[in-house]
């Protein structure tokens, strides 16, 4: 091991070791720092779109409707349609028989139907090939801020 003469004759050991305790401290200073400021910071606000901003849609959507207790019913959105209920398995072949090149497929979904049903749905849908996809939104009853 190598060793290093001082002038008076006695050798020392070099140390092959960090002191870590300085940075221990600075690190805990730092951390009750961020502590007492974090809840001190304000949140972003995030502007979302309103549903009166809403394109109209020139065709004639079939229309998916997901009820609260998760039945499925499908529909041509026109004047004196009337639902017609469907087995989830069924989706997609029943969306593919009435849709046209130029037909959208809209999801209406109750507004207590979980997120993930919703998106499950439309994952469904998308994965089979079908991209004309939307949200139906209900135009009149937007909440006044």
């Amino acid at each position: 091991m190598p060793s290093v003469r001082g002038g008076t004759g006695r050798s020392r050991r070099l140390k092959n070791e960090i002191n870590v305790v300085p940075y221990i401290d600075v690190m805990l200073v730092l951390l009750v720092i961020f502590m007492v400021t974090a809840p001190m910071i304000t949140p972003g606000l995030i502007e979302l779109p309103s549903v009166g901003q809403a394109s109209e849609v020139r065709a004639k959507p079939l229309e998916v409707q997901v009820s609260e207790d998760g039945t499925l019913s499908l529909r041509v959105r026109d004047s004196g349609q009337e639902f017609e209920q469907i087995n989830s398995q069924n989706l997609v072949t029943e969306v593919r028989t009435r849709l046209t090149a130029d037909t959208p497929v809209v999801i209406a979904a109750d507004g207590r139907v979980p997120y993930e049903t919703v998106m499950k749905i439309m994952d469904q849908l998308r994965s089979n090939g079908i991209s004309k996809l939307g949200l139906l939104v209900d135009q009149k009853s937007t909440p006044e801020r």
